[in-house]
């Protein structure tokens, strides 16, 4: 008989002969091979028609190595894994080092013209974000052998996340850019810590949901045809709020508020499948939202270049209306890389890099990596549906949320679908805390997939189908 620790999960009286034939999982460590070298020599290419410098070859072929080592190391640790995942993330990462690349010449273009001296390039400290970021890819993937031991540390991680969250309000470390107080300063380094809080509230949100599913799925009373929860099972989802509400008032963050409220709701209803949850979220978002707009000019700014950006198009609503005007010049298909203007718009590598790629790329070159992020977030939903422990389940549905959710945030605004809230898109942004955060995301993706389609997994199916438990 086979051990019977492999097959735990197996319903009680079913038993794995040695006879049976093994279902052989093919672990597609070589297509994933074949997309990065193919997203490689693709970035590679495309980068090619900006005449790009040395430097800029360098940094590329840098990315391209170190992407390499990082798929030895999942070929080692995580065999069984999605191959999707890491060549989408690859491909992300690499179009945005090409892109801060091209802005990086087209800064020091306008500095020669002005007889100033050039200004220091941000690929390169990007690049060594990048490699912070696949160190840390590489320390989850080694060290996190099972996923379900984050599980203990629940309570432990909501603290870490809340004094992560918090930790800009020091006076000593704390420092504010742009009126918003979100970054601390240590050894000459900036840092922001809220994009590391985001990943230990998931595993608290998690752990805690775990426990606690079944009594937040009880409808107390119905209103409208709506299924209302007990009062004591809302207070969970109202705290949330309180915590999003301050890092409103206190730090001056719409982003962040929105993506904390935002990945509690959506887990709350995969663990309990009520709408009620859904529409009692909505309700206390919109609560939020309007005493923030009553009482904060701040957010009342946020709203009206957002309602009305042309009524003051050289003040407060000159960012966005140049990235819509950045969008139009890009049309279907682009101006062709190299060929825009995308340095005019304020901030263009980091929260508004999807207009300046939009700008050279087109409509087109927008949607495909729309379609690269649609991609990454079906591929941790597959892996999250797959994983059969329920704390696996609701981890990686909050982590590809945290990715969906933060992606729709910052295009929404570059496009004026929803205000500005000054998050960066994930891997293409310029700045490190969110790139390295991100690959941690990945990293545990990674992991939890690779357990989800693991032989001894298959095999129980298999055993199971064979008894008519499956189809």
């Amino acid at each position: 008989m086979c051990p019977a620790s492999k097959f735990a999960w197996l319903p009680a009286g079913y038993s794995v002969s040695t006879n049976l034939i093994r279902y052989r999982v093919s672990t597609r460590r070589s297509a994933e091979l074949a997309l990065l070298i193919g997203v490689f020599a693709w970035i590679l290419v495309d980068a090619s028609t900006d005449a790009a410098s040395l430097g800029g070859w360098t940094s590329l072929l840098s990315a391209g190595v170190l992407l390499l080592v990082t798929h030895g190391v999942v070929r080692w640790q995580a065999p069984y894994a999605d191959p999707l995942l890491l060549p989408t993330v690859a491909a992300l990462n690499m179009l945005g080092l090409a892109m801060i690349h091209r802005l990086d010449a087209a800064a020091a273009q306008r500095a020669a013209s002005n007889g100033s001296p050039p200004p220091t390039p941000d690929v390169y400290l990007q690049l060594t974000w990048m490699l912070v970021g696949l160190i840390a890819f590489i320390v989850v993937l080694t060290f996190v052998g099972d996923h379900r031991r984050l599980q203990r540390f629940t309570f432990t991680a909501g603290l870490a996340g809340i004094v992560l969250l918090f930790l800009p309000l020091l006076p000593v470390i704390g420092n504010e850019v742009n009126g918003a107080q979100l970054w601390i300063s240590l050894f000459g380094l900036t840092f922001q810590p809220g994009e590391l809080a985001k990943v230990a509230l998931t595993i608290f949100f998690a752990g805690f949901l775990v426990g606690r599913r079944h009594s937040l799925a009880l409808v107390h009373k119905k209103f409208f045809g709506i299924g209302i929860p007990r009062g004591k099972d809302v207070g969970p989802l109202f705290l949330v709020w309180l915590v999003a509400l301050l890092v409103l008032i206190l730090e001056r963050d719409l982003g962040t508020s929105l993506l904390l409220f935002g990945l509690f709701t959506v887990m709350l209803y995969v663990a309990t499948g009520r709408r009620s949850w859904v529409a009692i979220g909505a309700l206390l978002l919109a609560i939020g939202g309007a005493l923030a707009y009553r009482l904060f000019g701040h957010v009342q700014i946020r709203f009206d270049v957002w309602l009305r950006p042309f009524d003051d198009a050289n003040g407060n609503g000159y960012q966005i209306v140049q990235s819509l005007y950045g969008l139009a010049n890009g049309g279907i298909f682009g101006t062709g890389w190299g060929q825009g203007y995308p340095q005019l718009v304020p901030f263009a590598k980091t929260d508004f890099i999807t207009s300046a790629l939009g700008e050279e790329l087109g409509l087109m070159g927008l949607i495909a990596i729309l379609l690269l992020f649609a991609i990454l977030v079906e591929r941790g939903a597959r892996a999250a549906v797959a994983t059969r422990d329920p704390f696996g389940n609701l981890f990686a549905i909050g982590l590809t949320t945290v990715i969906g959710l933060q992606t729709f945030i910052v295009i929404g605004g570059v496009t004026r679908l929803v205000p500005l809230t000054g998050l960066t898109t994930p891997f293409l942004s310029y700045g490190g805390s969110s790139l390295v955060a991100n690959y941690i995301i990945i990293g545990i993706l990674i992991r939890i997939s690779n357990a989800a389609r693991s032989p001894e997994i298959a095999d129980a199916q298999l055993v199971l189908r064979k008894n008519g438990e499956t189809k």
